[in-house]
């Protein structure tokens, strides 16, 4: 009798356990918090908790697949006119999706929109199809590419996100992506700034509800299916600093959001006094070039936390020994997009930015190594100033006095 009930209580047991193992294979487990915030340009970890859990990245998926079709418009691959073929996988994708049937064609700037602000999963399927003949075949290449990038405990089985128990991210890695696609694609960065989205006479939001909410903010991305619970990456600029920040498991939108929120303010004050307490860079002498004036080395200060963008009138004729100020217009991942950037700010204010000097600085930190785009030889009316012209036109762009601190540049003599 004793014995009888004994293999009745193990096959129940067996069962359960076998049942929680399917519930858990559909992709209906609860979700697992993690976060990690980072300063972007320092790269110095300001919060971090549960961040190499590997958890379901849901639509944040999204921003690697961006990030290929990113790659294919930069190598040439396609432009943002190219018209892609809608499939009839692609077409059957559930939502969210902007209703694309079979045999239509969507265009690369849709796709990026429909993306950024409606989080297509149809959209999604006909991009890793255009690229890479199927979402498979696109997945194995978004994996490798997510390896290259030192996203080392990231795996994805699809372009979108929808529930796959094998696709599985971490709050680190997402981070380490959300600031990799800035980087290395400045010049489609700014996408994911935009807040609606209007395809077919339908107009899509931006599922993102810090954009306009949250002062600073110019992307990225969420995400949610119910073993994801709600994920964000967010990328905020605010007073001199830019902070990456991750959310994975919100149990609503509206707690993930206040949770950002929460992680965001803490971060940045985080930041500003990491940089108050972190002792000045020793500064270099400078080599003459022959046939020149010797130049003198000049050490920049780390961004003020009182600078603010209001001011939009130049100085005119400031006194040269007053022209120490520079503007930074990004970090990047390498040298070639750190030079890109530069380029790109000249040719949007060729005038205010004469007489002005580049600066690509190498910034090597426990985390990795940085190499920040620079303009330098203003005076402080006229950084201020070419910051807040630059970021109307959608460019990056932080005044940095100088005064004392960190960074060091290197300007001709008499600057």
């Amino acid at each position: 009798m004793t014995r009888s009930v004994t293999a009745r209580v193990r096959n129940a047991v067996c069962v359960l356990a076998f049942g929680l193992a399917i519930w858990l294979g559909t992709g209906t487990a609860e979700a697992r918090y993690a976060s990690f915030v980072m300063d972007a340009d320092t790269l110095d970890v300001l919060y971090a908790k549960n961040a190499d859990t590997r958890n379901y990245p849901a639509s944040l998926t999204k921003i690697m697949t961006l990030y290929m079709l990113f790659d294919a418009l930069e190598r040439g691959k396609v432009t943002l006119k190219t018209k892609m073929k809608v499939s009839k996988r692609a077409a059957g994708q559930p939502q969210t999706n902007i209703g694309l049937r079979a045999g239509q064609k969507l265009t690369v700037k849709d796709a990026i929109l429909a993306l950024v602000t409606r989080s297509a999963n149809d959209a999604a399927t006909v991009v890793a199809e255009h690229l890479a003949k199927s979402e498979v075949h696109f997945a194995i290449a978004m994996t490798k590419k997510a390896r290259n990038i030192g996203m080392t405990r990231t795996t994805f089985r699809n372009a979108s996100g929808l529930p796959n128990r094998r696709q599985k991210s971490t709050a680190r890695d997402m981070a380490k992506l959300g600031l990799r696609i800035q980087r290395d694609f400045p010049q489609y960065y700014h996408y994911f700034k935009t807040k609606k989205f209007t395809y077919n006479g339908r107009t899509y939001k931006n599922h993102n509800n810090l954009l306009g909410r949250y002062s600073g903010t110019d992307g990225i991305k969420t995400g949610y299916t119910r073993a994801s619970g709600f994920n964000l990456v967010s990328s905020v600029h605010s007073n001199g600093h830019h902070i990456i920040a991750v959310v994975f498991g919100g149990r609503t939108a509206k707690s993930r959001d206040k949770h950002m929120v929460s992680l965001l303010n803490r971060g940045f004050k985080k930041a500003v006094r990491i940089a108050r307490n972190r002792a000045p860079a020793p500064i270099p002498v400078a080599r003459p070039v022959p046939g020149r004036e010797a130049p003198v080395t000049v050490q920049l200060a780390a961004v003020r936390s009182d600078i603010s963008d209001d001011v939009l009138q130049g100085s005119g004729g400031a006194d040269i020994s007053e022209r120490d100020w520079g503007i930074q217009v990004g970090a990047y991942s390498s040298r070639a997009p750190a030079e890109q950037m530069i380029r790109t700010a000249r040719s949007h204010l060729k005038k205010v930015l004469s007489g002005s000097t580049d600066s690509v600085e190498q910034i090597t930190r426990d985390h990795g190594t940085v190499f920040r785009s620079r303009i330098i030889g203003f005076s402080e009316a006229d950084a201020r100033n070419a910051c807040a012209l630059l970021v109307r036109k959608h460019v990056p762009c932080v005044p940095v006095p100088g005064e004392t601190g960190e960074e060091v540049a290197t300007m001709p003599a008499g600057g």
